[in-house]
Protein backbone atom coordinates (compact mmCIF):
# COMPACT_ATOMS: atom_id res chain seq x y z
CA UNK A 1 0.00 0.00 0.00
CA UNK A 2 1.32 3.31 -0.67
CA UNK A 3 1.98 5.86 1.61
CA UNK A 4 -0.29 9.57 1.95
CA UNK A 5 3.58 11.16 0.48
CA UNK A 6 3.57 9.05 -2.97
CA UNK A 7 0.37 9.22 -3.61
CA UNK A 8 0.25 13.22 -3.38
CA UNK A 9 3.47 12.77 -5.58
CA UNK A 10 1.95 11.02 -8.30
CA UNK A 11 -1.31 13.12 -8.20
CA UNK A 12 1.31 16.34 -8.92
CA UNK A 13 3.15 14.26 -11.54
CA UNK A 14 0.05 13.57 -13.52
CA UNK A 15 -1.67 17.18 -12.99
CA UNK A 16 1.96 17.77 -14.80
CA UNK A 17 1.00 15.65 -17.68
CA UNK A 18 -2.30 17.22 -17.97
CA UNK A 19 -0.75 20.80 -18.14
CA UNK A 20 1.82 19.68 -20.68
CA UNK A 21 -0.71 17.85 -22.95
CA UNK A 22 -2.46 21.08 -22.81
CA UNK A 23 0.07 23.33 -23.67
CA UNK A 24 0.74 21.14 -26.55
CA UNK A 25 -2.16 21.96 -28.40
CA UNK A 26 -2.01 25.30 -27.05
CA UNK A 27 1.31 25.49 -29.06
CA UNK A 28 0.00 24.19 -32.26
CA UNK A 29 -2.47 26.91 -32.87
CA UNK A 30 0.55 28.78 -32.25
CA UNK A 31 2.37 26.80 -34.69
CA UNK A 32 5.17 25.94 -32.73
CA UNK A 33 5.50 22.69 -33.55
CA UNK A 34 8.38 21.96 -32.01
CA UNK A 35 7.47 23.07 -28.77
CA UNK A 36 4.45 20.89 -29.19
CA UNK A 37 6.65 17.88 -30.12
CA UNK A 38 8.67 18.69 -26.84
CA UNK A 39 4.97 18.52 -24.18
CA UNK A 40 3.48 15.56 -25.74
CA UNK A 41 6.93 14.18 -24.73
CA UNK A 42 6.67 15.24 -21.16
CA UNK A 43 3.33 14.43 -20.87
CA UNK A 44 4.18 10.64 -21.10
CA UNK A 45 7.71 11.27 -19.11
CA UNK A 46 5.35 12.87 -16.22
CA UNK A 47 2.73 10.11 -16.44
CA UNK A 48 5.44 7.32 -15.88
CA UNK A 49 7.15 9.42 -13.25
CA UNK A 50 3.57 9.24 -11.40
CA UNK A 51 3.27 6.01 -11.79
CA UNK A 52 6.83 4.71 -10.85
CA UNK A 53 5.83 7.26 -7.63
CA UNK A 54 3.54 4.94 -6.12
CA UNK A 55 6.21 2.54 -5.60
CA UNK A 56 8.64 4.84 -4.40
CA UNK A 57 10.80 5.49 -6.90
CA UNK A 58 12.67 7.34 -9.26
CA UNK A 59 15.86 8.37 -11.23
CA UNK A 60 17.53 11.42 -12.34
CA UNK A 61 17.80 10.40 -16.14
CA UNK A 62 15.15 10.08 -18.87
CA UNK A 63 16.90 6.77 -20.12
CA UNK A 64 16.62 5.69 -16.62
CA UNK A 65 12.56 6.27 -15.94
CA UNK A 66 12.33 4.81 -19.41
CA UNK A 67 13.94 2.03 -18.70
CA UNK A 68 12.56 1.11 -15.64
CA UNK A 69 8.87 1.62 -17.07
CA UNK A 70 9.40 -0.88 -19.58
CA UNK A 71 11.03 -3.46 -18.11
CA UNK A 72 8.57 -3.28 -14.91
CA UNK A 73 5.36 -2.24 -16.67
CA UNK A 74 5.53 -3.05 -20.55
CA UNK A 75 7.41 -6.58 -20.43
CA UNK A 76 5.08 -7.45 -17.49
CA UNK A 77 1.80 -6.98 -19.11
CA UNK A 78 1.14 -3.90 -16.83
CA UNK A 79 0.80 -1.86 -19.84
CA UNK A 80 0.49 -2.93 -23.67
CA UNK A 81 3.62 -3.72 -25.40
CA UNK A 82 2.91 -1.06 -27.89
CA UNK A 83 2.98 1.81 -25.41
CA UNK A 84 6.73 1.14 -25.91
CA UNK A 85 7.01 1.72 -29.63
CA UNK A 86 4.76 5.00 -28.69
CA UNK A 87 7.45 5.95 -25.88
CA UNK A 88 10.49 5.83 -28.19
CA UNK A 89 8.31 7.57 -30.73
CA UNK A 90 7.46 10.55 -28.60
CA UNK A 91 11.73 10.65 -27.10
CA UNK A 92 13.16 10.51 -30.31
CA UNK A 93 10.77 13.36 -31.94
CA UNK A 94 11.62 15.43 -28.83
CA UNK A 95 14.75 14.83 -28.88
CA UNK A 96 15.31 15.66 -32.48
CA UNK A 97 13.01 18.94 -32.17
CA UNK A 98 15.30 20.35 -28.93
CA UNK A 99 18.80 19.65 -30.45
CA UNK A 100 18.49 19.16 -34.06
CA UNK A 101 18.31 22.56 -35.56
CA UNK A 102 17.54 21.72 -39.13
CA UNK A 103 14.18 18.98 -37.54
CA UNK A 104 11.07 19.93 -39.27
CA UNK A 105 7.99 18.61 -37.81
CA UNK A 106 4.60 18.70 -39.61
CA UNK A 107 1.46 20.01 -37.69
CA UNK A 108 -0.17 16.55 -38.74
CA UNK A 109 3.01 14.82 -37.39
CA UNK A 110 2.28 16.94 -34.06
CA UNK A 111 -1.57 16.27 -33.35
CA UNK A 112 -0.48 12.34 -34.59
CA UNK A 113 2.39 12.98 -31.37
CA UNK A 114 -0.60 14.84 -29.06
CA UNK A 115 -3.15 11.85 -29.58
CA UNK A 116 -0.71 8.88 -29.02
CA UNK A 117 0.29 10.99 -25.91
CA UNK A 118 -3.15 11.31 -24.87
CA UNK A 119 -3.75 7.86 -25.18
CA UNK A 120 -0.72 6.86 -23.29
CA UNK A 121 -1.87 9.40 -20.28
CA UNK A 122 -5.28 8.14 -20.32
CA UNK A 123 -3.84 4.64 -19.27
CA UNK A 124 -1.88 5.91 -16.66
CA UNK A 125 -5.27 7.89 -15.07
CA UNK A 126 -6.92 4.54 -15.46
CA UNK A 127 -3.84 2.35 -13.91
CA UNK A 128 -3.68 4.91 -10.90
CA UNK A 129 -7.30 5.29 -10.18
CA UNK A 130 -7.42 1.80 -9.74
CA UNK A 131 -4.26 2.07 -7.29
CA UNK A 132 -5.55 4.58 -5.59
CA UNK A 133 -8.37 2.33 -4.40
CA UNK A 134 -6.22 -0.39 -2.86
Amino acid sequence: MQDNDQIALARIRFDNALRCIKSSKLLISDEDYKSAANRSYYAVFYAIRAVLALDGIDYKKHSAVISHFRKEYIKTGIFDTSLSEVLSELFDIRTDSDYDDFFIISKEEVIRQIRNAETFVELVRAYLLNRFKQ
